[in-house]
């Protein structure tokens, strides 16, 4: 696949969504029992399965829709809004599973990926902020690391992790087997319980070379246009559509309790300052997602033109996650707030809060990188260039 492939836009997209809506019922069925096994239970697990939800990030090329990022947005927001685990777990596997058959060395995607079509492929599962250790020898590296906050893991057959090549400092992500690390049971959190988002590590454990691929690359081994954006780009892409979709979830929870509550004696829904709060919450969750629609249409023509991200481009791709993210979570407070009671009892409201609370902490998201978004555009850095989640000269 040539660097100036245009972008893939599937025809698939209309039918998941379909899909994923005709299974919200018994998702949000699921979704205590989920929090109970701390993963997403089979029956959900199959059926977002079989769904394609995992097969939209995967490269055409090789059997997989490939949804352009537009389309992967609303479709991580669309089963985020039925629930935040689950969104949260299919958007993990999806990115790691699609940029692996994208990027990996053409033997390692032959074993890994063999009938995607068939659903006869790997599902990954790791974590690429903080590398392990990998010492080179004769056909590979000898790799040893803790990582943490494996989100998916429970359903994944391999392992996707950032290493560092000792003596060259070289950033690379390997692809290797579920059975060669040692997974830690510690996923006890407040929220987003159901996504089995556990630690691992390993110990001079051999990766061939074949299964690693350069860590900052943007040229893809398979697939089109949408996999030169590279790794951290496309994982912005997910977590701006869970956020927009728990966004959405949390207000559209608020407007059901506020129908319930309405004509009650002293009920603080039919207040002036209630009906203030939810239309400003709405306007700042639709002028979230406009935007961030907006910043991915730019970048979906950049690519169709086969031209490379700009600086400002890969700024505001951390830029709009951010907004949305805190824009998410500004809607939460709004929620937790007028909800009263409601909120603290087990039910939707409660969940999705915790859930929203909990995602908000991820690195992607956090205080450093919207920081260095600041000195982009301040122009307090000029010709510095994005390096993962850091601005560097």
């Amino acid at each position: 696949m040539t660097a100036a492939a245009p972008l893939h836009t599937s025809e698939k997209f209309p039918s998941v969504l379909e899909r994923i809506d005709a299974l919200g019922e018994s998702i949000e069925a699921d979704a205590d029992a989920a929090e109970e096994l701390g993963r997403l239970t089979d029956d959900t697990a199959r059926a977002l399965l079989a769904a394609g939800v995992v097969r939209a990030g995967l490269p055409e090329t090789l059997g997989g829709y490939e949804f352009s990022p537009r389309q992967l947005i609303r479709t991580v927001e669309r089963l985020s809004y039925h629930d935040a685990s689950a969104g949260w777990t299919m958007m993990a596997l999806q990115m790691m599973t699609g940029t692996t058959a994208a990027y990996l060395d053409p033997v390692a995607v032959a074993e890994l990926f063999p009938d995607v079509e068939s659903g006869e492929h790997a599902l990954l599962s790791g974590q690429g902020t903080r590398p392990g250790r990998a010492v080179p020898v004769d056909g590979g590296y000898l790799v040893s690391g803790s990582w943490q906050f494996a989100s998916g893991m429970a359903l994944a057959t391999h392992i996707h992790s950032a290493i560092l090549v000792e003596g060259t400092g070289e950033p690379r992500v390997l692809a290797m087997p579920k059975s060669r690390v040692r997974l830690v049971d510690n996923w006890d959190v407040l929220g987003l319980r159901a996504t089995s988002s556990i630690d691992y590590h390993c110990t001079d454990v051999f990766v061939p070379e074949s299964h690693t691929y350069v860590a900052t690359t943007m040229s893809p081994v398979n697939g089109g246009a949408i996999y030169r954006v590279g790794v951290v780009n496309m994982s912005a892409i997910v977590h701006t559509g869970w956020a927009l979709g728990v966004g959405r979830r949390v207000l559209d929870e608020l407007r059901r309790y506020a129908a319930t509550r309405s004509g009650t004696f002293g009920s603080a829904v039919d207040t002036a300052q209630f009906h203030a709060a939810y239309a400003t919450a709405e306007a700042g969750l639709r002028a979230a997602r406009a935007w961030a629609l907006q910043v991915w249409q730019d970048n979906e023509e950049t690519l169709n033109g086969g031209e490379a991200l700009s600086t400002e481009q890969e700024t505001l791709i951390r830029l709009a996650l951010n907004h949305a993210t805190w824009t998410a979570h500004e809607v939460g407070q709004t929620v937790h707030r007028w909800a009263a009671t409601t909120a603290i009892r087990r039910g939707p409201i409660d969940r999705f809060l915790r859930d929203l609370a909990t995602g908000t902490q991820h690195i992607t998201s956090g205080p450093v990188v919207l920081q260095n978004c600041g000195k982009w555009l301040s122009g307090a850095q000029p010709g510095a260039h994005w390096q993962f989640l850091d601005l560097v000269p």
